[in-house]
C-alpha cells in the first residue's frame, strides 16, 4: 500500500507536468494528447479505487481478515466471492446483487406473521428474492431482528422513507440543526470550545449544498456505502462504525488510558494525538482532498478525541454521557427496525414514524446534554 501511494504520487505529478506543458510546444497531436491524458487519468482513478479496496480489506477493523476464527472462518468462500465481485465489477453492476444469508427462518414461516399487515416489507422481500438489495454490512443482531434477510429488507424500506423525508426542506433543516446542537453540547460538556467544530460542521453543510453529488457518491461507494441516505451515511457508516471502533480500540490506546502511573491530562493528550494521527493517515489516502470525506474528517478532528476520551478515559461523567448518547442512537435503530414501533405498510406511513421517533430521541438527547 505504501508503494501504491508512492506510485500514485508519481502518476499525479506526471499528469500535472504533462498537462501544464501542453502549451509549451509538446510534439503530440491533439488526438494523441487527449488519449494519453485520458489513459493516465484512468490509471490514477483505478489506483485510487484499488487503494480504497485495500484499506477496507487490510486496515479496516471489520474486514473479514480480522474476524475471530472461533466465530467464522478468517476468509470464507462467500467472502472471497464478495471481494472478487468488488474487484472485477463496478459499483453499479452485479455487486449490488449480493444477497443476505438466511440461516434463520424467514418471517413468513412464523404462524403469527400476518403478511397483510406489512405490504411495504413484503414488497422489499420480493425485490430481495428477485434481484437483490445492495447492503454494506449486516447488523441484524445489533438492531434485534430475526434474520439477515429481515435486516436487508428493512434497510431497503428505511431508505425509501429517508428519500421521501429528505425531499422536504424542513426535514433537512431539522437534521442539520439537530446535528449542530448535539455536537456543540457534547463539546461544551467536555469543557471544550465548540467554535471550530461548529465552523467545520457548517462548512460541511455548505459543501453539501453545492457539491458534485457524483463525486460524493463515488467517495462513499469506495467505502462500501450503497445508497446516499441518512440511514446509510450518518447512522450506519458514520455513527455505528465509530461506536464499533470505540468498542474495540487498539491495544496501544488501551495501554495508555489504563496506565495508572500517567496523569489524566497526559492520557487525554496522548489519546487525542493518536486520533489525529489516524485521521492524518486517512487524509493522505483520499481521492478527493476537498470532498465530503475530507470535510467529515474536519469535524472528526474536534469530535472524535472527545468521544474517545469519553468512552475510554477515566472520567466517569463523560463516560456516562457518551454511553447515554450511544444507547440513544442504538435504541433509535432498534425502533426503526421493529414491526411494533414503526409501520412497514407504506413509504408515507413509515416516513412519518421514522421522523417522529427521531424527534423523540433528539429531545431526550438534548435534555440530557443540557443538564
Amino acid at each position: 500500500m505504501e508503494a501504491l501511494e508512492t506510485a500514485l504520487g508519481y502518476w499525479e505529478d506526471a499528469l500535472a507536468a504533462y498537462t501544464s506543458g501542453l502549451t509549451g510546444g509538446v510534439a503530440l497531436t491533439s488526438q494523441d494528447e487527449a488519449e494519453f491524458t485520458a489513459l493516465l487519468q484512468r490509471v490514477i482513478d483505478d489506483a485510487y479505487s484499488l487503494q480504497d479496496q485495500c484499506e477496507h480489506l487490510f486496515l479496516h477493523q471489520h474486514s473479514v481478515l480480522f474476524r475471530s476464527s472461533s466465530v467464522t472462518p478468517v476468509v470464507s468462500e462467500a467472502a472471497f466471492e464478495h471481494l472478487e465481485r468488488r474487484t472485477l465489477t463496478s459499483a453499479s453492476s452485479y455487486e449490488s446483487f449480493v444477497s443476505a444469508s438466511g440461516d434463520i427462518a424467514d418471517l413468513r414461516d412464523l404462524e403469527e406473521f400476518d403478511e397483510a399487515q406489512y405490504p411495504l416489507y413484503l414488497a422489499a422481500l420480493k425485490q430481495h428474492e428477485d434481484g437483490g438489495i445492495p447492503y454494506r454490512d449486516v447488523r441484524a443482531e445489533r438492531v434485534r431482528v430475526a434474520s439477515d434477510v429481515e435486516y436487508v429488507c428493512k434497510v431497503h424500506c428505511i431508505r425509501l422513507a429517508c428519500h421521501l423525508l429528505f425531499a422536504q426542506q424542513d426535514t433537512k433543516q431539522f437534521f442539520a440543526d439537530a446535528g449542530r446542537q448535539i455536537i456543540g453540547d457534547l463539546l461544551v460538556r467536555a469543557a471544550k470550545d465548540p467554535k471550530d467544530a461548529l465552523q467545520a460542521y457548517d462548512d460541511m453543510l455548505d459543501f453539501l449544498t453545492e457539491c458534485d453529488w457524483g463525486e460524493v457518491e463515488s467517495e462513499l461507494q469506495g467505502r462500501g456505502v450503497k445508497a446516499i441516505t441518512f440511514y446509510d451515511v450518518v447512522l450506519d457508516f458514520i455513527l455505528m462504525d465509530a461506536f464499533e471502533d470505540l468498542e474495540n480500540p487498539p491495544s496501544s490506546v488501551t495501554a495508555v488510558v489504563q496506565n495508572r502511573w500517567l496523569s489524566n491530562g497526559f492520557k487525554e493528550s496522548a489519546l487525542s494525538t493518536a486520533v489525529w494521527s489516524v485521521l492524518r493517515a486517512k487524509r493522505r489516502m483520499l481521492k478527493y482532498h476537498d470532498g465530503f470525506i475530507a470535510h467529515f474528517y474536519d469535524v472528526s478532528e474536534h469530535l472524535s478525541p472527545v468521544l474517545a476520551w469519553g468512552f475510554l478515559g477515566p472520567d466517569e461523567n463523560m463516560r456516562e454521557l457518551c454511553t447515554f448518547f450511544k444507547d440513544q442512537i442504538v435504541g433509535l435503530l432498534q425502533d426503526l427496525f421493529s414491526f411494533s414501533s414503526v409501520r412497514y405498510t407504506t413509504v408515507e406511513e413509515l416516513a412519518v414514524d421514522v421522523m417522529n421517533l427521531t424527534r423523540e430521541r433528539f429531545q431526550v438527547i438534548n435534555q440530557k446534554l443540557a443538564l
